[in-house]
């Protein structure tokens, strides 16, 4: 005859005694990981202020590069990553949601359902580099965008798909039946229900998905160098087909491929600041409004 739990602990303490200990120890564990995560992230923002706190002035955030790249400053390459992240999200996020949509809501469990989710866990594995050489047939050369926003922009959106695919199938997952139930039981049909009901419901972790694949575009080196960024323009673009400069890539060529590598560390390390305070503002932007819709939730 099987027991259950409670009958084990209340004729056996010694087994609440180790089950106590088990679960304190790997709150330990976490609780550690997440110290260690915390102490590693001061500790590169901590050494990348002290090297690069000289570099960041008004000119260096308003000027474009100047005399190989030794002196003026990095605007071209923020207005190009914020051009290059913000599209890369304006292309993912409806195709992503709706994707979601469809898995969860409406595809029936069977094989193709499950090759669609194994696809979509194997992409979001891919090595960015793939996705850039993906980007440099697909876009660049077949579709004959040449090296551009547009480019970029759809490479980058790309390789944000899986994410925010899973995020936003995970979101609506954890929307209850019963608010489905109620809204069909009222006379809405399933697309009402899901416009008004699901979505609003799973907004919160559909803003998370989007916050990663924000953080990830805009980190991104290896696409962006084969289809949208480029080595050095002075000016800002003014189409979507122009060519930008883009913060990730402009570290690389100054610390890899500049004329004077360690005349520029500081420039290094300054661009990198910019970069983390580009992709913290952004990410803030989206983490208040998804506060606020929980809130209205609530």
């Amino acid at each position: 005859m099987p027991v259950d739990e409670e009958s084990l602990l209340e004729f056996n303490p010694a087994y609440d005694k180790r089950r106590k200990i088990k679960q304190s120890f790997f709150f330990f564990l976490f609780r550690g990981a997440a110290v260690v995560n915390g102490i590693a992230l001061l500790i590169i923002v901590y050494f990348m202020v002290v090297n690069g706190w000289r570099a960041i002035t008004w000119e260096f955030l308003t000027q474009p590069p100047m005399e190989s790249m030794t002196k003026g400053g990095i605007l071209p390459c923020i207005v190009g990553t914020f051009c290059l992240s913000f599209g890369a999200i304006i292309i993912a996020l409806p195709i992503g949601i709706s994707s979601a949509i469809y898995l969860n809501e409406y595809a029936r469990p069977g094989k193709m359902v499950r090759l669609i989710r194994l696809g979509i866990n194997n992409l979001a594995g891919v090595p960015s580099v793939v996705f850039g050489l993906f980007g440099l047939a697909f876009f660049v050369v077949i579709l004959k965008m040449g090296v551009s926003i547009a480019a970029g922009a759809l490479t980058l959106g790309a390789m944000s798909l899986p994410v925010i695919i899973g995020a936003t199938e995970e979101a609506l997952k954890s929307v209850p039946d019963t608010y489905r139930e109620a809204s069909l039981g009222l006379g809405a049909t399933k697309w009402q229900t899901i416009w008004w009901v699901v979505l609003p419901s799973a907004m919160p972790g559909i803003l998370t998905g989007a916050i990663l694949g924000i953080s990830r575009a805009a980190g991104e080196t290896a696409p962006i160098m084969f289809t949208g960024a480029v080595f050095f323009t002075p000016k800002l673009p003014t189409s979507i087909f122009n060519e930008v400069m883009a913060l990730p890539y402009h570290i690389y060529v100054l610390a890899t491929a500049g004329t004077e590598i360690e005349k520029t560390r500081h420039l290094q390390y300054g661009t990198a600041m910019v970069l983390i305070a580009l992709v913290l503002g952004m990410n803030l932007v989206a983490i208040l409004w998804r506060a606020r819709l929980r809130n209205r939730l609530k």
